[in-house]
């Protein structure tokens, strides 16, 4: 097949030009967004009187005959025809003759292109919030399949204060609620059509841009020609709401890892979910966890990657932006990987309860429940920090927990302090006692999974 620019040249292209430029390798993967569009801008075409109707029916029909043959794998890519677009319109006009070649009327493969991408990250959003929605799920489950367990909190991975579990647990749905609030409000900026933009000036031609748009399902059409070919913002967008979601499940992942050693002993992961090592038999590496940890910089280098790429060119089109795809095709599939793995590998992990619950209430983690205790009686905040401090210190150096201190050394410190004193050392009354909005206490936590249950359904 001759090339669709062959008019002007008098040369073949170089071997080593159409291997170095074809993206056939990878963008054969927009075939189905590809025909989607197509079949949308022969409809329009004909509705417009730019093709016959009967002319339409042809397009349309050797189109979803390719569509088949691509879904059955009994397709042949070529590297020849450089990309998706030629090579589906190329077997077009081989498949219903030159009626074929009027399908690319009043579109430029710069709007075809855009489109495409458009359509692609419209499903891969919907697909990545499905799963972003499983995954909150499995966290609720947990919540309420542990509720009541503590968990000791931590800051500057410092023992801080005794929570519960379910808490814990909950921190992570609502930072996957703001995750997919992002997917979902960046389908705004997704969702406008580019087709019929055409190289960047628009077209002559009498066609109906707004019909395409609904056909499509798009909800707003490109206004400015020159921007609908030469924007990029919604994949760089789409790229930055995957970097924030991995960095949530790296925070997860590495929590995973931590809790799993000996040192922590928080929880068992699955079998499954581990490699052992090579030469020492008795490891349980958390390999899967990790390994999302890991990926979370694959995704952080493509928005980068994309962002670069971008920063420097001139309007409209240029082919630099053929480099748009390989990016965000590895991004959607990474994420879509490690969202998988997390909803497999959830379920089957294991709380240590014991070892847990022993822990929350180590290393003093009541003390801020005694500083408040002490402005309950009157006591100014910075000198009840200052005596709580002071009292710490005393008991560190008598090897000695809050509760075992007696009434008597402690009005050592202040006269204020009365007997019920023991009732705020506890875990579970300086976990019950947080009752202010967001907080640990188990009557606001139960708040909090039915709240995040309605939100997520």
């Amino acid at each position: 097949m001759k090339k669709p620019w062959q008019g002007r040249f008098t040369e073949k292209t170089s071997r080593i030009v159409e291997s170095f430029t074809e993206s056939i390798s990878f963008d054969r993967r927009l075939w189905k967004y590809d025909i989607e569009g197509s079949i949308a801008h022969a409809q329009m075409l004909a509705r417009q009187g730019i093709i016959t109707h009967n002319e339409a029916k042809k397009i349309t029909g050797g189109l979803r005959q390719i569509a088949q043959e691509i879904e059955s794998g009994k397709f042949s890519f070529r590297e020849d025809l450089e990309d998706i677009h030629m090579n589906i319109e190329a077997a077009l006009i081989q498949k219903i003759g030159d009626v074929g070649r009027k399908l690319h009327t009043a579109r430029s493969r710069n709007d075809q292109v855009a489109l495409d991408l458009r359509l692609y990250l419209r499903a891969e959003s919907g697909e990545i919030t499905s799963l972003i929605q499983k995954l909150q799920g499995i966290f609720l489950d947990l919540a309420g399949q542990y509720f009541g367990l503590y968990l000791p909190g931590y800051t500057h991975l410092q023992r801080a204060q005794p929570v519960l579990l379910s808490h814990h647990l909950l921190a992570y749905v609502e930072m996957l609620q703001r995750d997919r609030e992002r997917f979902s409000d960046s389908l705004k900026r997704i969702n406008r059509l580019p087709l019929g933009s055409c190289a960047l000036a628009g077209t002559t031609l009498p066609i109906d841009r707004t019909y395409v748009a609904q056909l499509l399902g798009f909800v707003e059409t490109a206004q400015n020609s020159i921007d609908a070919v030469a924007d990029r913002d919604f994949a760089i967008e789409f790229l930055s709401n995957c970097s924030l979601l991995m960095m949530h499940l790296s925070r997860f992942a590495e929590e995973l890892v931590l809790w799993s050693t000996e040192e922590f002993k928080f929880i068992e992961l699955p079998d499954a979910f581990t490699t052992g090592s090579s030469i020492m038999p008795q490891k349980k590496n958390p390999d899967a966890a990790e390994l999302i940890r890991g990926r979370t910089g694959r995704i952080y280098g493509n928005l980068l990657n994309l962002l670069t790429m971008m920063k420097g060119l001139p309007l409209a089109y240029n082919r630099d932006m053929q480099e748009d795809k390989l990016p965000v095709f590895d991004t959607a599939d990474t994420i879509k990987a490690c969202l998988s793995v997390l909803i497999a590998m959830l379920p089957g992990v294991v709380f240590q309860t014991e070892r847990m619950q022993e822990t929350a209430g180590a290393a003093y983690s009541t003390a801020t429940d005694l500083a408040e205790y002490l402005v309950k009686k009157g006591v100014p905040f910075r000198q009840a920090h200052e005596l709580t401090g002071r009292i710490v210190l005393s008991a560190i150096r008598q090897n000695k927990k809050l509760e075992e201190i007696s009434l008597e050394e402690f009005r050592k410190y202040s006269p204020v302090i009365q007997d019920d004193i023991y009732r705020r050392l506890s875990v579970a009354d300086s976990v019950g006692n947080k009752k202010s909005l967001g907080g640990t206490s188990p009557s606001e936590v139960k708040k909090q999974i039915k709240r995040l249950k309605k939100l997520i359904q």
